[in-house]
C-alpha cells in the first residue's frame, strides 16, 4: 500500500505545477493591466470578477464536494453521481444565461455601464461553461487523473493570457485601420475592461471543447433518490460557501457604496486588486493543496490513524505557508516592480492579505471535520459568523480607510471562522492538531519578518543576500521543529508499546 502522505504530496505537486504555472502566467497580466488600463478600468474588471465568483458558488449548489461524498460510498455507481450533478448544474446555468441575456441592457445600465450589455452576456456564458465543466474536473480529481486536469487547466489559462495579449497589444491598431473588423461585434474599438472579460469567455470555450469527450462519456441517467440525497448534502455546503465567497469578494462590491472617496471607488478598487495580486503566491498554494487534499481526506477517512494523519498534514501546511509569507515579504521591493507606478500604493496591504490567506488555508483544513462527519449544516453558522465580521469591519472602517479596511476585514473574518470551526470540531469530530507547533511556525515567520524590518538600510544586493539568509534560517528552524516533534512522537509510541 502506498504511503498516503507521498500520494497526497505527488498529486499536490501535479496540481501545483499547473496551478502555479497558471497563476504565474495569469499574474503576468497584472503588469499589462496596470500599465494599459486606467485604475478605474481595472476596478471594473475586479468588480465583474467578484460577481462571477459569487455566482459560481450559487449556481454549482455545492455539488463538487457532494460528488466526492457519494462517489466514495461502497456500491455506488460513480457515473450516475457525476451525471446527475452535471445535468442539475447545466439546467440551472442555462436558465440563468437566458434570463440575464434578455435583460442585459437593463442590468448594464443599472450598474452604470450603459452600452455594455454584451459584457453581461459574456458573464452568463462564462458561468454556464465554468460551472458545468467544474463537475467534470471534480470527476478527474476523484479518479486521480491529476495530469489531465493539470494539462487542460494550463491550456485554458494560456488561452486567456494569449487572448489578452492579442486584444490589448495587437488589435487596437488593427481596429483603427479596419473599423469593420469582425471582432468589433464582440469588443470595443479601444482597449478597456471588455477585453479582459471577453478573453475569459474565449478560454472557457476552449476548455469546453477539450472536455467534450469526458462529458459525452457520462452516460446520463437520472436517479431521483440519488439526486435528492445529493442536493440535501450539497445545498448546505453551497449556503455555507456563499458567505465564504462573500467574505472573499464582498469588499469589492461594498467599495461602490462605502469607499472613503465616493468619486474614486473604481480607481481605489483597481489599486486594491493590484495589492491583493501580490499575495497570489499564498493563494495559489492553498488552491493547489485543496484540489488534492479534499478527495484525499475523504478516501483516507476509514484508515487507522486518519485523524493523526490529518493533524500532521496541517503542520506541514502551515510551515510551508509561513515560508511563502517570508518569500513575498522579504523580496517585496523586487516583486512590487511588477505593478505599474500608479498601482504600487496597494503594496501596503500585502502582509495583511498574506496572513489572511494563511488563516484561510488553516480554515480549509479544520473545516474538513464537518465534511467528513456529514454535519455540513454547521458550515452555515461558521461562515455566517465570518460574513458578519466582514460586513462589520468594512461598514465601520471602509468609509475612513478605504481598501485597507477591506484587507483587515479578510484577516479578522478568517481568524474568527477558524476559531469557531476549531471549537465545534473539538466537540463533534476531534482531530488532534498540535496548536503549539502551529503557533511556533507562525511566530517564527512573523519574527523573522519583524527582524528584517529593523535591520539597517542596505543597497539592493547586500539586502537580497541578508534576506535570503533569513529565509534559510526559517527553513532550518522549521525543519528542526518538525524533526524534533516527530522524534518525540515516535518515542512516545514506543513507550506505549
Amino acid at each position: 500500500m502506498s504511503n498516503p502522505l507521498k500520494q497526497l504530496a505527488g498529486e499536490t505537486a501535479i496540481y501545483g505545477m499547473s496551478t502555479i504555472l497558471a497563476r504565474i502566467v495569469n499574474f503576468l497580466l497584472v503588469p499589462l493591466y496596470t500599465r494599459v488600463l486606467l485604475q478605474s478600468d481595472y476596478g471594473v474588471v475586479t468588480e465583474f470578477m467578484a460577481y462571477i465568483a459569487i455566482l459560481q458558488v450559487v449556481l454549482t449548489l455545492g455539488l463538487e464536494t457532494g460528488c466526492f461524498r457519494f462517489a466514495s460510498r461502497e456500491g455506488v455507481d460513480t457515473n450516475k453521481v457525476f451525471s446527475n450533478a452535471f445535468m442539475t448544474v447545466l439546467a440551472i446555468c442555462s436558465v440563468f444565461l437566458i434570463a440575464i441575456s434578455l435583460f442585459s441592457g437593463d442590468i448594464s445600465s443599472a450598474l452604470g455601464y450603459d452600452g455594455f450589455g454584451k459584457v453581461i452576456i459574456y458573464v452568463g456564458a462564462i458561468l454556464l461553461i465554468d460551472n458545468t465543466t467544474a463537475i467534470i474536473f471534480a470527476r478527474l480529481r476523484y479518479e486521480h487523473k491529476a495530469l489531465k486536469f493539470a494539462v487542460i487547466k494550463t491550456l485554458k489559462i494560456f488561452t486567456e493570457v494569449g487572448a489578452n495579449l492579442l486584444l490589448y497589444l495587437v488589435m487596437p491598431a488593427r481596429f483603427a485601420a479596419n473599423p469593420d473588423h469582425w471582432l468589433l461585434n464582440f469588443v470595443s474599438a479601444t482597449p478597456d475592461f471588455t477585453y479582459a472579460i471577453f478573453a475569459i469567455f474565449v478560454s472557457c470555450l476552449l476548455c469546453l471543447v477539450l472536455l467534450l469527450p469526458d462529458i459525452c462519456a457520462l452516460r446520463f441517467r437520472y436517479d431521483g433518490k440519488l439526486w435528492k440525497e445529493l442536493l440535501l448534502y450539497s445545498i448546505p455546503l453551497m449556503i455555507a460557501g456563499l458567505p465564504g465567497v462573500l467574505n472573499d469578494f464582498l469588499d469589492r462590491v461594498l467599495m461602490r457604496f462605502l469607499n472613503a472617496d465616493p468619486a474614486m471607488w473604481r480607481a481605489d478598487l483597481g489599486v486594491y486588486q493590484a495589492g491583493v495580486k501580490i499575495a497570489v503566491i499564498m493563494s495559489l498554494f492553498i488552491q493547489m493543496f485543496r484540489y488534492a487534499a479534499e478527495p484525499f481526506f475523504f478516501q483516507r477517512q476509514k484508515d487507522k490513524g486518519s485523524k493523526e494523519l490529518y493533524a500532521k498534514v496541517m503542520n506541514y501546511f502551515v510551515a510551508f505557508c509561513m515560508f511563502a509569507f517570508l518569500f513575498v515579504m522579504l523580496y517585496m521591493d523586487e516583486i512590487g516592480l511588477l505593478l505599474g507606478k500608479n498601482f504600487r500604493a496597494g503594496l501596503s496591504i500585502a502582509p495583511v492579505m498574506l496572513m489572511a490567506y494563511v488563516m484561510l488555508g488553516m480554515l480549509f483544513n479544520v473545516n474538513m471535520w464537518y465534511k467528513l462527519s456529514g454535519k455540513t449544516g454547521f458550515a452555515i453558522w461558521v461562515t455566517l459568523a465570518g460574513l458578519v465580521v466582514t460586513i462589520v469591519v468594512n461598514v465601520l472602517f471602509m468609509p475612513r480607510f478605504s481598501y485597507h479596511a477591506a484587507a483587515w476585514g479578510h484577516l479578522a473574518s478568517y481568524a474568527v471562522m477558524l476559531l469557531i470551526s476549531t471549537l465545534l470540531g473539538n466537540k463533534y469530530y476531534r482531530i488532534p492538531y498540535r496548536w503549539g507547533m502551529i503557533a511556533a511556525f507562525i511566530g517564527l515567520g512573523l519574527g523573522i519578518w519583524a527582524l528584517s524590518m529593523v535591520l539597517p538600510q542596505m543597497s539592493m544586493w547586500p539586502k537580497l543576500g541578508v534576506h535570503t539568509l533569513l529565509i534559510i534560517v526559517y527553513i532550518v528552524c522549521a525543519g528542526a521543529l518538525i524533526l524534533l516533534t516527530n522524534k518525540r512522537k515516535t518515542n512516545e509510541s514506543a513507550n506505549c508499546q
